[in-house]
């Protein structure tokens, strides 16, 4: 058996008595609890959080005031962070506290905030993330309904236009011709609409594997040549510093957000050229981003996008990724573009990436986007 001498009893006691006198007025609920789950003292905070006297929440084992609390103690203890945990007061009301452990003398002062009141707010944002999501499937769901009628006013009208239903007058051309446009611009409207609620939905499907990411822009450059040609506008592809085309991603996915990007690109620009340029990013630049953890060389492909155009001011770089942000301000006219490039951010986000803009006016714009490569980089990063 061992013997302390009394200048250790002393000291112990001394020190518990100083530590006992620093928490008894913490804002905090503090408890000594015992290896075995027994509470051996409490503060006058606690007596608030837990709604009864020091001598009857001393009498419960820490386990019948909070849900599996001897573990949570480890837990706090191990990862030294703090644990959300469910509580109960002794006359079985239930509520959320986060509690902070640490050893104490062979036992553990555990220090506990009620965080109820947060813990409702957090769940009716959790709550309304969730409603739109389902919401967004709704309207996923409804896509034919919601186009099939527009489509029809499209093509019937240029019909007119195209004399299958008989000649017109010329009045009549103007009108058709107003109508024809407009359609065709609600139409865009919707679909773009509908692909960012797609991103935002609970149905947005994932389809990994690999291929060849030279060949998938390609195709979406070679999808816009009407749109370029009609402004008199070249396109530019340089993929010379790529050391291999083959990589591991969502082709579909990541061919979304250059198609949107690129479309941005050309709205912008009257005159002048596009560059779209592949390359592996500059590794102090990631680290920069604070995106990328366990980067590695190669391990990241980015994709820059840049025009001649008029360029972007910095009250429109502003929020320029977030849609929702642009339904509070006054000029409402770029709403389409806002989805189209909100739709890029949640698609890059999906591909655990990053999509962002530099642009300067009368000079251009760059769109940005890095997304990992390989799926050992991409498994880590789920």
């Amino acid at each position: 058996m061992q013997i302390m001498n009394l200048g250790d009893v002393l000291k112990d006691f001394l020190y518990g008595l100083n530590l006992r006198k620093v928490v008894k007025n913490l804002p905090d609920a503090v408890l000594i609890v015992t290896p075995e789950g027994r509470i051996s003292w409490v503060n006058d905070k606690a007596t608030t959080v837990f709604e009864s006297g020091k001598r009857l929440i001393k009498s419960y084992h820490f386990d019948d005031l909070v849900d599996k609390g001897r573990e949570k103690i480890d837990k706090s203890i191990a990862t030294r962070t703090p644990i959300i945990a469910g509580a109960f007061t002794p006359s079985a009301k239930e509520f959320f506290i986060e509690l902070n452990a640490k050893n104490y003398h062979g036992n553990f002062i555990v220090t506990i905030r009620d965080i109820t009141a947060m813990t409702n707010v957090l769940t009716n944002v959790e709550q309304t993330s969730q409603f739109n999501k389902e919401k967004n499937a709704m309207l996923v769901k409804l896509e034919n309904e919601i186009k099939s009628p527009i489509s029809s006013i499209v093509g019937f009208s240029q019909a007119l236009l195209d004399g299958l239903g008989g000649e017109i007058t010329e009045k009549q051309d103007k009108y058709v011709k107003i109508i024809n446009k407009n359609s065709k611009d609600l139409l865009y409207f919707i679909e773009k609409f509908i692909e960012f609620a797609y991103a935002e939905s609970t149905l947005y499907k994932y389809d990994y594997q690999i291929f060849d990411v030279v060949n998938a822009i390609q195709n979406v450059i070679r999808s816009n040549d009407l749109a370029v040609s009609a402004k008199g506008l070249t396109v530019n592809f340089d993929y010379e510093e790529l050391t291999k085309r083959a990589i591991y991603s969502d082709e579909k996915t990541l061919k979304t957000i250059l198609q949107n990007l690129l479309e941005v690109s050309i709205k912008l620009t009257d005159t002048g050229s596009i560059s779209l340029r592949v390359f592996y990013p500059d590794e102090d630049m990631v680290k920069s981003l604070k995106v990328f953890d366990n980067y590695k060389e190669n391990s990241l492909l980015q994709i820059s996008i840049t025009d001649t155009g008029i360029g972007l001011q910095e009250t429109e770089l502003d929020g320029l990724f977030e849609p929702y942000n642009q339904l509070d301000k006054t000029n409402k006219k770029n709403i389409v573009r806002s989805i189209s490039l909100g739709t890029t951010n949640i698609l890059a986000k999906r591909l655990s990436g990053i999509v962002w803009a530099e642009s300067e006016v009368m000079k251009g714009t760059t769109f940005n986007v890095i997304i990992p490569i390989e799926k050992d980089f991409l498994t880590k990063h789920e």
